[in-house]
C-alpha cells in the first residue's frame, strides 16, 4: 500500500510540475509569441497576412452622398433664410487598390491608391437622373472670388452671365451635380479673369474623384521599427504642405488613414487626408467589440474644426468664421468653400440657425473609427464630412441679388466600411482567437498545477507514516518466551490465555 501511494505521489508530482512549468513558460513567453505574430503579420511585407488586405482592400466600402435642395431660391435672392431639404442618400460601392508599389532601402514603400465608384440604386433613395435645385456653385463662387476686383470687371462678368442666362440657382440632375456638366461659364470666367479657375472641361462636386488616385504616398513598412509602420514619410514628395499659415497646420502627421501601428494606447490617432488638405487627430472615446473583436473607438474632438479664437492651434487654418467649419479655400482654388461635420454637428449654433432644415445628431452625423488596438487595423468606420459654400450679395453682379451672407450646406457624404466574411474569420482566428487561447492556457496550466502538487505531497506524507504495533496473539507476530516466576506453572496453555484475553 505504501509503495502504491509513493508511485501515485510521484506521478501527480510530475504532472503538477509539468503543468507549472508549462504555465510559467506561457506566462513569460506567451506575450512575446503573440507580439511576434502580430508584428510579423501587420508590417508591410508581401509575406504578411495583412499585405493583400493593404494592397487590394477587400473591405466593402460605400460612399453615401446626401444633397441639400433649396426649397425657396427666389426668396433667398430677396434676403430670406434658406430652407433646405436633405435628399438621398445616393450610394456608391467603392473599390480601392494600390499600384506602383515600390519598396525603398530606408524602410519605406511608395504607392498610388486608386478608387473606383459604382452607383448602387438598390441601396439608394433616389436615382442619378433626379433633378435638384441647388446654388449655382460656379457662378456664386466666382462672384465672391471677384468681390474685391474693380467694378468694371464685375459688371463685365454680370453682363456675360446675363448673356449665358446664368442664374444664382440651378436645377440639375444628381449625376450632373456630382460628376460634372459642361458649362460655358468656365471659359468666360477665365477669359475675363485669366487663371481665376484654372481648369477646363466639366464642372461638378466630385469631378476627378472617380477613377483617380489620392496622390503618391510614401509610408514606413515597419520591417525595422514596427512602431512606425504605416506612418507617412511623405506625400507627393512633400514632408509638409503649404496650404496653411502655420508650420503645425502644414505638418503631414500620422498614417494614410487605412491602418495604424499595433499595440495602440487609448489616447488618440492621426492621419493625413488629401481631400481635407490637412492632418486630422481623433481622440479615444470608449472600448467595445465588433463581431467579437475588441476595439477602441476614436472620434473627432470639438476642436477639430474650431476657429483660432476658441482653439489657438487652429489659427493657422484661418481666416476663420464661426467654430465648427474650416475654410479650405487655400487648397480649393481660393473658392469660398468650408468643410464641417454634417448638419453642422458640434458647430456654433448660429450656423444651424442661419438656415432651416438641419437637425444635427451624434448618431447620424459624428464620424468614428473602431480599431483593433493590438493590430491597429480598423474593424468598422464611417468618415462623415459636409461641404459648404459661402454665399453673399456682391455689388456689381446683379445675379447675386440681395443674398444675406450665409454658409450654405451643399452636400454631406459618408465613407463607410467594415471587415466581414472570410477576411473577418481569418483575422479573428489568427489575431484574436489563437492569442486568447494561449492566454487562457497559461492560467489553466497554473491552476491545474496547484491541486496536483498538493495531492502529491499529501500522498507522499501518508506513505511515510509509521505502522501501528501488532497484537502478541497475531500469528504473524514473532512469539517471545514468557518470563517465568516462582508461581508460574511449568506447563501453561498459551492458547487458553489468549482466548481468555480475547474474552476479557
Amino acid at each position: 500500500m505504501a509503495a502504491a501511494r509513493r508511485r501515485a505521489a510521484v506521478g501527480l508530482g510530475l504532472a503538477g510540475g509539468a503543468c507549472l512549468l508549462l504555465g510559467v513558460c506561457l506566462l513569460l513567453a506567451g506575450p512575446a509569441i503573440v507580439k511576434e505574430q502580430v508584428v510579423k503579420n501587420v508590417r508591410i511585407d508581401p509575406s504578411s497576412i495583412s499585405f493583400d488586405m493593404w494592397k487590394d482592400i477587400p473591405v466593402p466600402f460605400y460612399l453615401s452622398v446626401h444633397l441639400f435642395e433649396v426649397l425657396n431660391p427666389t426668396e433667398v435672392l430677396d434676403g430670406a433664410k434658406p430652407i433646405l431639404r436633405q435628399r438621398g442618400p445616393y450610394v456608391y460601392r467603392e473599390f480601392r487598390y494600390k499600384t506602383n508599389i515600390t519598396f525603398h532601402d530606408n524602410d519605406t514603400v511608395s504607392y498610388l491608391e486608386y478608387r473606383n465608384l459604382f452607383f448602387r440604386p438598390d441601396l439608394s433613395n433616389g436615382t442619378e437622373d433626379e433633378y435638384i435645385v441647388m446654388p449655382n456653385i460656379l457662378m456664386l463662387g466666382a462672384s465672391v472670388m471677384m468681390e474685391n476686383l474693380p467694378n468694371f470687371v464685375k459688371l463685365l462678368l454680370s453682363g456675360a452671365l446675363a448673356g449665358l442666362k446664368q442664374e444664382a440657382f440651378m436645377n440639375r440632375t444628381v449625376g450632373d451635380i456630382l460628376w460634372g456638366y459642361d458649362d460655358p461659364l468656365l471659359d468666360t470666367i477665365n477669359m475675363i479673369v485669366p487663371g481665376l479657375i484654372p481648369f477646363k472641361g466639366k464642372f461638378g462636386m466630385f469631378v476627378g474623384f472617380n477613377n483617380s488616385n489620392t496622390g503618391l504616398f510614401t509610408v514606413y513598412t515597419g520591417m525595422k521599427n514596427i512602431s512606425r509602420v504605416h506612418m507617412v514619410d511623405s506625400w507627393n514628395g512633400l514632408k509638409k504642405v503649404n496650404y496653411w499659415r502655420s508650420t503645425g497646420c502644414n505638418m503631414i502627421n500620422g498614417t494614410a488613414g487605412e491602418m495604424w501601428p499595433p499595440f495602440m494606447s487609448p489616447t488618440s490617432l492621426e492621419f493625413y487626408s488629401p481631400d481635407a488638405c490637412r492632418s486630422m487627430t481623433l481622440v479615444y472615446e470608449q472600448s467595445g467589440e465588433f463581431k467579437g473583436v475588441p476595439t477602441y473607438r476614436f472620434v473627432a474632438p470639438k476642436t477639430l474644426f474650431a476657429n483660432g479664437t476658441d482653439y489657438p492651434p487652429n489659427e493657422g487654418f484661418c481666416p476663420c468664421r464661426q467654430s465648427g467649419i474650416q475654410n479650405v479655400s487655400s487648397c480649393r482654388l481660393n473658392a469660398p468653400m468650408f468643410i464641417s461635420h454634417p448638419h453642422f454637428y458640434n458647430a456654433d449654433p448660429s450656423l444651424v440657425n442661419a438656415v432651416e432644415g438641419l437637425h444635427p445628431s451624434k448618431e447620424h452625423h459624428a464620424l468614428f473609427l473602431d480599431v483593433h488596438p493590438m493590430t491597429g487595423i480598423p474593424m468598422n468606420c464611417s468618415i462623415r464630412l459636409q461641404l459648404n459654400q459661402y454665399l453673399k450679395q456682391v455689388s456689381g453682379i446683379i445675379q447675386t441679388g440681395k443674398i444675406t451672407p450665409v454658409v450654405l450646406p451643399l452636400l454631406w457624404f459618408a465613407e463607410s466600411g467594415n471587415i466581414e466574411g472570410s477576411v473577418l474569420k481569418q483575422f479573428y482566428t489568427n489575431l484574436v482567437l489563437i492569442p486568447s487561447i494561449l492566454d487562457y492556457l497559461q492560467y489553466i496550466f497554473l491552476g491545474l498545477s496547484i491541486p496536483l502538487i498538493i495531492s502529491a505531497a499529501v500522498l507522499m506524507m501518508m506513505s511515510q507514516r509509521p505502522t501501528d504495533e501488532k497484537s502478541p496473539c497475531d500469528p504473524t507476530t514473532p512469539s517471545t518466551p514468557p518470563q517465568l516466576s516462582e508461581t508460574t506453572p511449568l506447563l501453561q496453555d498459551t492458547s487458553t490465555s489468549c482466548q481468555d484475553a480475547a474474552e476479557a
